[in-house]
């Protein structure tokens, strides 16, 4: 198991982080600036223009790269640009964090470090990620390989990295030096199944995705968690049920997906209509807004809503 201690052997400059804001509150601003102490950091705001947030500039610390948008313009797109400006400064690794994620020295140390010693063995590999933990969902979250029908859920035990077939952006650790190869993330997505579908690409063309079990990060996954069937459900809003339903249906039509993919989102988008039906306040406008983002995903009007 690599130790953090490894980033000592890796030039200060290699490592860079993308932080990716939307309304941050004061501990989002403290959050990134602990990352700019510990590596090259670049903040991409995405609130728009007129909001009373305060001076986020003013509050970061001046060694971060600060690139305010001024609108929405999505998960994938503000990561795109946080990426090039890593990539611009040289950067060879990629750390990308939501504005709520912990970063840790010992994290970005661990996955560095990972990676580097992939490199080291000519082993292709695009991406390493950390196990989550959402306390709201009862503790550390199991990896996910794409099975018919079902995910296969991959416990984070062990001292060896695990293959995968898909991390969460956050807290997830990018080789640049396969950027140009596999592209940058889907601006057409907006927001949701970005991390997903980069993934799916990276394995497409042959590069590995990493879970490293021994490596933890703090991370709440959407809104407050319902309970419905027995078990606890992130929930989010409906704008985001029809980003999520919409880029389902717009992946059900690209080759480069994998089937086992398609046949398990297949089962999940009725049951997932029906706790939308069942469980949460305003079903109504939940269950309209998925349908619309059906019906957007099969005519392709992809972009923001």
């Amino acid at each position: 198991m690599p130790g953090a201690s490894e980033m000592s052997a890796i030039q200060a400059g290699d490592v860079g982080a993308v932080i990716v804001f939307y309304h941050p509150d004061d501990a989002c601003i403290e959050r990134a600036n602990r990352v700019g102490r510990m590596c090259r950091c670049v903040v991409v705001d995405n609130t728009p223009a007129g909001s009373p947030d305060g001076d986020t500039s003013r509050m970061l610390d001046p060694c971060i790269a600060y690139l305010p948008n001024e609108r929405n313009v999505g998960i994938a797109t503000a990561l795109n640009q946080g990426i090039a400006q890593l990539i611009a400064d040289e950067c060879k690794f990629a750390m990308l964090f939501d504005q709520d994620s912990e970063a840790t020295k010992e994290l970005i140390g661990e996955l560095v470090g990972v990676l580097c010693a992939c490199e080291q063995r000519r082993e292709r590999v695009a991406v390493a990620g950390p196990a989550y933990e959402d306390v709201r969902l009862r503790g550390v979250a199991p990896f996910v390989r794409f099975g018919y029908f079902r995910l296969k859920r991959v416990m984070p035990v062990g001292e060896v990295p695990l293959d995968v077939d898909f991390l969460i952006t956050s807290g997830s650790c990018i080789n640049l030096s396969c950027w140009n190869d596999v592209g940058p993330m889907d601006d057409a997505l907006f927001i949701d199944l970005v991390d997903t579908e980069w993934c799916m690409r990276a394995r497409v063309r042959g590069y590995r995705v990493l879970g490293v079990p021994w490596v933890r990060m703090s991370h709440e996954l959407g809104g407050e968690p319902i309970r419905a069937f027995g078990r606890n459900y992130p929930m989010h809003s409906a704008v985001r049920h029809y980003y999520l339903f919409r880029n389902v249906v717009a992946l059900f039509k690209r080759g480069y997906v994998p089937c086992s993919w398609k046949s398990t989102e297949l089962v999940k988008l009725p049951a997932r209509l029906l706790i939308y039906m069942l469980f949460i306040p305003g079903a109504r406008k939940h269950v309209r807004m998925a349908l619309r983002g059906v019906w957007h995903g099969l005519v392709g009007r992809m972009g923001t809503l």
